[in-house]
């Protein structure tokens, strides 16, 4: 049950914004393994002036902060294949490169999660390895 939170300049076209939830998305299948029903994606954009980059750092319009908002349990290298997998796909797919992909992964202890106003650790949710 990844939540997904996908921040990007206002400058992109429709169909850019629904091809950067698809390859986030699928980059989420193939890395953690989910359901491909399992989709909980927001997308921001910011005028370009509240979305401020450091000068030098090399940064196009198209730098693209994502956070991914986990239950806790994955592995390192489960993690790691994620972050891989979503930075080729936003290449293949929108031509962004690697030093415009920032991916922040959080994993909030059960007792921060809740769902219908039950705490997740009551509810016995936990990631199910396979």
């Amino acid at each position: 049950m990844p939540l997904v939170r996908i921040e990007i300049s206002k400058s992109h076209r429709k169909d850019y914004k629904m091809a950067l939830l698809q390859a986030v998305h699928d980059g989420l299948v193939n890395g953690l393994s989910i359901p491909d029903n399992d989709r909980n994606q927001r997308l921001y954009e910011l005028e370009d002036y509240y979305f401020e980059r450091s000068p030098n750092s090399g940064k196009t319009e198209k730098f693209t902060l994502i956070e991914v908002t986990l239950l806790p349990g994955r592995s390192t290298e489960m993690k790691k294949n994620t972050i891989t997998e979503i930075t080729r796909l936003l290449g293949e797919r929108l031509q962004i490169t690697p030093p415009d992909v920032f991916i922040i992964i959080i994993e909030p202890p059960l007792e921060n999660w809740s769902i219908g106003g039950k705490q997740g650790s009551e509810m016995g949710l936990q990631y199910k390895q396979e």
